[in-house]
């Protein structure tokens, strides 16, 4: 079975550290991880009162879990302002519910995921996405050797992959000389 219908010469799956995550149509800087896309459906047990030795199992309710983003600290306030919209400290002494932006403190994502080539292979949806926790920076070491992080964790309502990206033949590079 070929798992690369344009590239059948692919033997590997594409890496984990070619990606990009995107709100409000720009592709956010220095981001360096993003979490897991995950979801969970409970199960419903039911006996049937005439067969109490077997077990039906249906699906229930789905939840999809945060998802944690990182980056290294820099001068853009991006993540900042986007945490701010959920609770902002500066108006924390005005009328209850004037620090909360419920106008547009949610946000539609998209994830997208790049081969070696920089081709864009995969992207998901991520829907009505806010944050419900903002680190604005690491732990801060004289004797480390290592950046400054941001972190961010976004709920959501859901996710799915973005149909409209299709596989594409991957580049081949061949000898200029022949």
């Amino acid at each position: 079975m070929v798992e690369f219908s344009k590239n059948p010469q692919r033997l590997t799956p594409y890496p984990n550290f070619r990606f990009k995550i995107k709100w409000d149509g720009n592709y956010v800087a220095g981001v360096s991880k993003i979490g897991a896309l995950s979801r969970k459906t409970d199960v419903i047990k039911h006996r049937s009162g005439g067969d109490p030795s077997v077990e039906h199992l249906a699906p229930g309710q789905t939840s999809y879990e945060a998802i944690s983003v990182e980056r290294g600290v820099s001068y853009d306030p991006v993540f900042e302002q986007w945490a701010n919209k959920v609770f902002d400290v500066t108006n924390s002494q005005s009328a209850v519910g004037e620090n909360t932006s419920l106008l547009d403190f949610r946000k539609n994502i998209s994830i997208e995921v790049y081969n070696e080539a920089g081709q864009k292979v995969l992207a998901y949806n991520v829907y009505n996405a806010w944050v419900s926790d903002y680190q604005t920076i690491s732990d801060l070491d004289a004797g480390g050797n290592a950046f400054a992080m941001q972190s961010m964790t976004i709920q959501n309502e859901g996710w799915e992959r973005d149909p409209s990206v299709k596989e594409q033949k991957e580049p081949s590079f061949t000898d200029p000389s022949n």
